[in-house]
């Protein structure tokens, strides 16, 4: 009778263990879909901007790019909401986070509709593909590594913060020195937390799958999705200022 009870309860774990990896696969499917959807959002409104001079003047002066009162309010609009994003999260639904996910994409593509100007629609495509190659081979060490990689989250976040504060005084200096550093720190620091992230979220969802709280997962999966969206958003920013052809 034990021996039979040993085997129940292996068979009865194993089972569990298999539906918890199903619904991680599940889970991070819908991260990566959720991403997805808001890059295609992102790029198609920057893209619908960028490539209008009649609608990017409401944002900037054609000839210098310069930003105008809207176009700043535009540019900053998207830290704004994230900072919101994280405060409101618990009171939101999954499908209202789900929603606030695609207006920030949206709000997004507006701030970056620029560089469809700036840059040439070649290096725009190849920068953005080599972005997609080095992102999807970071988040995917970050699943499959069996390293511990949490104690890399407050360096990284320090590194964010500093990398903020550094672009928004260089706005004011317009230092190329400052650009370039800044640049190359930005690669390093979100192709870190490509790879936190990733782990981070698969973690979050080990953790917490046995409490079947399906609506605190679903939000707990958009967070993942607009923290990988931002890692590859930046890593292409970063990149395209280090390596794109300015038109």
């Amino acid at each position: 009778m034990a021996e039979y009870n040993t085997i129940r309860t292996t068979g009865a774990a194993g089972a569990r263990a298999a539906q918890i990896d199903e619904g991680l696969r599940a889970h991070m499917n819908k991260v990566y879909a959720t991403m997805s959807i808001g890059m295609l959002l992102t790029f198609a409104v920057a893209w619908a901007v960028g490539t209008s001079p009649q609608l990017l003047a409401v944002f900037r002066d054609p000839a210098t790019l310069q930003p105008n009162i809207l176009g700043w309010i535009v540019m900053f609009a998207p830290l704004a909401m994230v900072f919101l994003f994280g405060a409101a999260i618990n009171k939101l639904s999954a499908a209202g986070a789900q929603t606030f996910f695609y207006v920030f994409a949206s709000v997004m593509g507006l701030s970056l509709s620029w560089i469809f100007v700036a840059f040439t629609g070649m290096s725009i495509a190849q920068v953005f593909l080599v972005t997609s190659i080095a992102f999807a081979g970071l988040s995917l060490w970050g699943y499959t590594t069996k390293k511990d990689i949490s104690g890399w989250g407050a360096f990284l976040i320090m590194g964010v913060i500093g990398l903020i504060v550094a672009s928004i005084v260089n706005i004011f200096l317009g230092s190329p020195a400052i650009a370039f550093a800044v640049s190359i720190l930005g690669v390093l620091i979100f192709a870190g937390l490509t790879a936190y992230d990733t782990q981070n979220i698969k973690n979050t969802y080990l953790q917490h799958a046995a409490h079947g709280d399906s609506e605190w997962m679903a939000k707990s999966g958009i967070m993942g999705a607009l923290s990988l969206y931002l890692n590859f958003i930046n890593m292409f920013m970063f990149l395209l200022q280090l390596f794109g052809n300015r038109e």
